[in-house]
């Protein structure tokens, strides 16, 4: 089993996160940040994407059908 503190930051470029993962940082919590640029919390609330200014990472807020 990896341990998540092994796995490398910013090496997808799209990422799909639900309200649980709000705040938004890139890189997210749980991924070694030595070789990866400054954390950076990003707005994804209002519009449902947002695009990382350090690794152009994106991320898409997935809503459950259930959530209102």
């Amino acid at each position: 089993m990896e341990n998540s503190s092994d796995k490398q930051a910013c090496t997808k470029h799209r990422y799909e996160v639900t309200k649980a993962d709000l705040p938004l940082s890139c890189p997210e919590e749980g991924y070694r940040l030595w070789d990866a640029h400054p954390r950076v919390y990003l707005p994804i609330e209002e519009t449902g994407r947002a695009v990382c200014p350090y690794c152009d990472a994106e991320y898409i807020l997935k809503v459950n059908e259930n959530e209102s």
